[in-house]
C-alpha cells in the first residue's frame, strides 16, 4: 500500500515494501489507516505509473533525460559555422558560446547539489527542464545585431541544465550498489557521447530540412518540455526490496550524524579523480566545439570543398562527427564497464587504473589526428574514432569511483562540486582558449586558408598534453583509492530497517 501526496491510498504496494522517494527520503510501508480514502479516478494515471515503479525504471527515465540533456548542449555545435557567419564573429568570440554556458553551469551546480540533498529532487529536475526549454526556444529569435544576447541565453540554458546533471547521478547511485551500480551508471553516462552525437545530427539535419539554422534550436525545445512533463507526472515513490535497502541504509540520515574521517584528512581519491575529470572536460569541450570546423578547413586546404560563402554551409562533417561520437560513446562505455569488471578480479584498484590507461592511449591517437588531417580526412576520422573510444571509457567509471569513496548523504553535493571543478578547469575555458590561440596565430595570415587550418590545429594540439596530465591524475587516484573507500565504508551507520 502506498500513500499519495493528497492522502489517498493507491494500490500497488505490498505491506512488506519500503518506499523510496526521488527527494531522497525512505520509510517503511504504512499500514492502512481509517483516515485514508480511495484514490479518485483522476489518479489512475499516476497509479499506473506507480505499478511500474522500480529502480531500473527510474534509471531508464533518468538516462533518457540525460540523452536529451546533451543533445541540447551540442545542437549549437552542429551549426557552429552557420552561427559564426550569421553573427560575423571571430573564432574566439564564437568560442564564448560554450564558455559562458559552462561557466553558468558550474556556478549553479553546487547550489543544485545542496538543494538536491535537502529538498524534493523531482521538483528541482522538472523546473530546471522547463526553464532551459523556454530559454532555448527564445534564443532562436535573436537577431544578428544582438550576439551578446545570444551568448547570454546560452548562459541561462547552462543554469537550467546544471539542475539535471547535478542530481540525476545521485539518484541512480542511491538505488544500486557494486556491479549493478556500475552498469546503471554506464547506461546513464552513455548519454554523454550518445546525446552529444545526436545533438550534432539533429542540429545539422534540422538546419538542412528547414533551410535555416534557427530551427535547430526550435526543434530542440519540444522534447525538453515532454521530458519535464514525464518527471513531473511520475510517482514520488519507488519501492525497493529489503535486500536492496543495504545500498543506502537510510537516505534520511542527517549530515551531523555522519562522522568525519578520524584523521581529518581530505578524500584524496575524490580530489585527484576530479582533477582527472577536468582534463577530460577540457579535451571534450574543445573537441566538441572545434573538430568539425577543423575538418572543414582541412578539406578546404585539400581543395575537396570550397570555402563557404552561402547562408547555409555544408553539414556533412558535423553529421559524420556526430555519428562517430554516438558509436564511440556506446563502445567506450560498454568496453569501460566490461573491462573494469574483469580487472576487479585481478586488482581492487581496477577503476582508476583502467581510466589512466585509456586516457594515455587516447592522447596518442588524438595527436595523430593533426598529423594525418592535412593529407587524409578518412585517416583523421579513424584517429578520431579510436581516440574518442578510449577517452569515453572513463565516463561511468569516474562516477563509480565517486560513489565508492563518498558517503551517500554527501553524494549530490560531491557530484555537484566535482562538476564545478571539472568545468572550471576544463571546458569552461577550453573552447574560448582554443579560439583565442587560433585567432592570435592567424592574425598575420588572415586571408590564407592553409594558415587558418594550421593555426586551429596548433591550438588544438594543447588537448593531448592535457589528456596525458589527466592520465597522471588517475594514476594518483589509484594510490589512495583503497584507503578512501575503506574510510567511506566505516562511516556508514548501521542499517535501520
Amino acid at each position: 500500500m502506498c500513500v499519495e501526496g493528497d492522502g489517498c491510498e493507491i494500490e500497488g504496494c505490498s505491506s512488506s515494501d519500503e518506499v523510496r522517494t526521488l527527494s531522497g527520503s525512505m520509510s517503511p510501508a504504512l499500514n492502512s489507516s481509517p483516515d485514508l480514502h480511495p484514490c479518485k479516478p483522476g489518479h489512475k494515471f499516476r497509479a499506473a505509473l506507480l505499478r511500474c515503479r522500480s529502480p531500473a525504471a527510474a534509471a531508464g527515465i533518468l538516462s533518457f533525460g540525460n540523452v536529451l540533456n546533451y543533445m541540447d548542449r551540442y545542437t549549437v555545435a552542429g551549426v557552429l559555422l552557420d552561427i559564426q557567419r550569421h553573427y560575423d564573429v571571430s573564432d574566439s568570440r564564437i568560442g564564448l558560446l560554450q564558455t559562458v554556458f559552462i561557466c553558468s553551469f558550474m556556478v549553479a551546480a553546487p547550489i543544485f547539489g545542496y538543494l538536491g540533498d535537502r529538498f524534493n529532487r523531482k521538483v528541482i529536475l522538472s523546473c530546471g527542464i522547463f526553464f532551459w526549454s523556454i530559454v532555448t526556444l527564445s534564443s532562436s529569435f535573436i537577431s544578428k545585431e544582438y550576439y551578446w544576447l545570444f551568448v547570454l541565453s546560452r548562459g541561462l540554458v547552462g543554469i537550467g541544465e546544471s539542475s539535471y546533471s547535478s542530481i540525476s547521478p545521485t539518484i541512480i547511485g542511491d538505488l544500486f550498489t557494486n556491479n549493478s551500480r556500475t552498469m546503471m551508471l554506464s547506461v546513464f553516462y552513455l548519454a554523454i557521447p550518445l546525446g552529444s552525437g545526436l545533438g550534432y545530427i539533429l542540429g545539422s539535419s534540422a538546419k538542412v530540412a528547414a533551410g535555416d539554422w534557427h530551427w535547430a534550436l526550435r526543434v530542440r525545445a519540444s522534447p525538453n518540455n515532454t521530458r519535464g512533463g514525464l518527471f513531473h507526472s511520475s510517482p514520488n515513490h519507488i519501492p525497493i526490496k529489503q535486500s536492496q535497502s543495504q545500498l543506502i541504509t537510510s537516505v534520511a540520515w542527517k549530515a551531523k550524524q555522519i562522522p568525519r574521517h578520524e584523521t581529518g584528512s581530505v578524500d584524496r581519491s575524490y580530489v585527484f579523480s576530479s582533477l582527472a575529470s577536468s582534463a577530460v572536460s577540457f579535451a571534450t569541450g574543445a573537441f566538441g566545439m572545434w573538430i568539425p570546423v577543423y575538418l572543414v578547413r582541412a578539406q578546404e586546404v585539400q581543395k575537396t570543398v570550397e570555402v563557404c560563402t552561402k547562408e547555409i554551409c555544408s553539414s556533412k562533417d558535423s553529421l559524420i562527427f556526430g555519428a562517430i561520437t554516438c558509436v564511440t560513446g556506446l563502445l567506450g562505455v560498454v568496453i569501460g564497464a566490461a573491462t573494469t569488471r574483469l580487472c576487479r578480479q585481478k586488482t581492487e584498484r581496477a577503476d582508476p587504473l583502467v581510466c589512466a590507461v585509456s586516457m594515455l592511449g587516447s592522447a596518442i591517437f588524438i595527436c595523430l589526428i593533426f598529423v594525418v588531417a592535412k593529407k587524409s580526412i578518412i585517416g583523421a576520422y579513424v584517429c578520431i574514432f579510436i581516440g574518442e573510444t578510449l577517452l569515453f571509457l572513463n565516463w561511468a567509471i569516474t562516477a563509480d569511483i565517486l560513489m565508492f569513496v563518498v558517503i551517500p548523504t554527501r553524494r549530490a553535493t560531491a557530484v555537484a562540486f566535482q562538476s564545478f571543478t571539472s568545468h572550471l578547469l576544463g571546458d569552461a575555458g577550453s573552447p574560448y582558449l582554443i579560439g583565442l590561440i587560433s585567432d592570435a596565430l592567424q592574425q598575420s595570415y588572415a586571408t590564407s586558408a592553409l594558415w587558418r587550418f594550421l593555426s586551429l590545429g596548433y591550438a588544438l594540439m594543447l588537448c593531448p598534453f592535457i589528456i596525458v596530465l589527466g592520465g597522471m591524475f588517475f594514476l594518483a587516484t589509484a594510490l589512495f583509492f583503497l584507503d578512501d573507500r575503506e574510510k567511506a565504508e566505516k562511516q556508514r551507520p548501521p542499517l535501520t530497517l
